[in-house]
């Protein structure tokens, strides 16, 4: 039987369940070295073996055209017979590439602590040999922010389990690169803001240098076939719009699934700070792709986040509806509120609607009665098919925007509605990008937030400085809190239109397209003061 047969055949239960195989962390000689505890489990033990293993993965990968550095990427941890190949196609655009230190983000799946956890040894130790730890990078970074700390927790094995997905990432490393040093990161907490500290302290110190950052992590876990290539393809596309903060958010509400999740989003907050501006999405397979049952199964991908050579990525990424499509959201939203009021009941939409209002995208309804406002509520959060949303949106502005008393049905023939469809939300890197007319604001400080609607500025007569004072005291903030270093801007563009515009039947270039809002995961917000 052909050794790799064997070898996949021998550990295919373990692997997908996720076990792992509880191996010593002892210091060799006057050395701390975490010695590999999930060889022989998860990947071959044999050296000749795991090696002949990582090789083939990568030279059987399939390496797109590259425009610009790679500064970081995102592999899969899955036993190798299962990911590895998805594992090959990250590492194999490494070819070329002078690496002398990489950063690996990992999850921790078996140990519970509240921080993030920077290898306080001197090494890891694969059967391909040793990896040194940089430990003055390590000292460095954790002196940048009290939520990283020099430790053990999540690297070295418990009774609960061994982490394998930093280790499972060292071999391919190892192959593509030879000697490198390491510094070996498990990330305890989930939190964006947990990611956000740690992205930025990386990019403070990896300015200027080759280093590589890899975020370690499967995606959705367990679900069927379809189910998972569907639930997939949302995270996947997410960061091809660079839109972390969605994905960070969709994470934490258990919407999307990435069991590294907090790493992409650390790795995507880093890499940007550094000058990417694009996600390649390498490849996608999930379990049931090797192993012919779909039933259960777990979703792998391999993403490149690169720094291009020529021209400068657009703020926010261009999007627009037909005046078919624009009526059809109109009329859900309706619908909606009629069945809200008079029937306290969803309303249930219709079949076959077009591709685009199945996307997933953030939407805000607003209502007016006799040209005043009579409610609005919306998601910023990505979370769930565009008609959904409207539908949703428009029965809460109705009932439960607080500002207002709930719409009775002698109020619904007097109602206009206007919807606004959200874009990606982007980091603003420079206030200069902010646009007044086109651009929404949304300010993240800690857990603090805050937005305005596209719209507002315009109708009020800001200039760029009053956008940012009042969308930052939009968020209960000082006014000059958007210029705080642990404060970060987020503009967008919004497709908005209501009952007039529709009744003229504008073309989706001639209708507005203006900025947006914000929110938080799950939650409805108010979308105007």
């Amino acid at each position: 039987m052909n050794a790799r047969i064997k070898f996949t055949l021998l550990i295919a239960i373990p692997l997908l369940v996720g076990c792992s195989v509880i191996a010593g962390g002892a210091p060799a000689g006057s050395e701390q070295v975490r010695q590999a505890a999930v060889a022989g489990a998860f990947y071959p033990a044999d050296p000749n073996e795991l090696a002949a293993m990582v090789d083939g993965f990568v030279a059987h990968a399939t390496v797109p055209v590259q425009k610009g550095e790679i500064v970081a990427l995102v592999a899969p941890h899955a036993g190798y017979p299962f990911s590895g190949a998805v594992a090959g196609h990250s590492y194999a655009m490494l070819k070329g590439r002078p690496t002398h230190l990489v950063v690996v983000i990992a999850p921790s799946h078996f140990e519970a602590f509240s921080f993030t956890s920077v290898y306080d040894g001197d090494a890891y130790i694969t059967p391909l040999g040793r990896v040194p730890v940089d430990k003055e990078f390590a000292r460095k970074l954790v002196s940048l922010s009290a939520e990283i700390k020099l430790s053990s927790h999540g690297h070295v094995p418990t009774a609960a389990g061994a982490e394998h997905a930093l280790e499972d990432q060292l071999p391919f490393l190892q192959r593509a690169l030879g000697d490198f040093q390491l510094v070996p990161i498990v990330m305890g907490d989930q939190s964006y803001q947990a990611s956000r500290a740690l992205g930025v302290a990386l990019a403070e110190l990896i300015r200027g240098t080759d280093t590589l950052i890899v975020a370690s992590s499967d995606l959705s876990h367990y679900h069927p076939y379809e189910q998972a290539v569907a639930l997939d393809g949302k995270t996947l596309n997410a960061i091809g719009e660079w839109n972390y903060l969605t994905l960070s958010d969709n994470f934490q509400n258990r919407t999307w699934e990435a069991c590294g999740g907090a790493p992409i989003v650390a790795a995507m907050i880093a890499a940007e700070r550094l000058g990417a501006t694009r996600a390649q999405v390498i490849k996608y397979a999930n379990s049931g792709d090797v192993t012919g049952d779909r039933s259960r199964v777990v979703g792998y991908g391999a993403v490149a986040f690169l720094k291009e050579d020529t021209g400068h990525r657009e703020a926010t990424a261009k999007f627009s509806l037909t005046s078919s499509e624009k009526r059809q959201l109109l009329e859900i939203a309706r619908r909606s509120v009629e069945s809200a009021v008079k029937e306290d009941k969803a309303h249930e939409l219709p079949a076959n609607l077009p591709a685009s209002l199945m996307k997933d995208r953030g939407a805000f309804v607003t209502l007016k009665e006799n040209g005043e406002l009579r409610g609005c509520i919306g998601y910023t959060v990505a979370m769930q098919p565009l008609a959904e949303t409207v539908r949703d949106v428009a029965a809460f502005a109705a009932l439960r925007d607080t500002r207002f008393r709930p719409v009775t049905a002698s109020e619904l023939p007097q109602l206009k509605y206007e919807v606004s469809v959200l874009s990606p939300l982007r980091r603003v890197s420079d206030v200069n990008q902010i646009k007044i007319g086109e651009h929404g604001l949304m300010i993240v400080k800690g857990r603090t937030r805050g937005l305005l609607l596209p719209q507002v500025a315009p109708e009020q007569h800001w200039d760029r400085n009053t956008l940012l004072d009042e969308t930052a005291m939009k968020a209960g903030l000082p006014a000059k809190a958007w210029r705080d270093k642990d404060a970060d801007l987020f503009l967008f563009t919004a497709v908005v239109f209501g009952e007039t515009e529709i009744s003229r039947d504008l073309t989706p270039e001639e209708g507005p397209a203006w900025p947006t809002p914000h929110a938080q995961p799950g939650r409805t917000v108010p979308g105007s003061p």
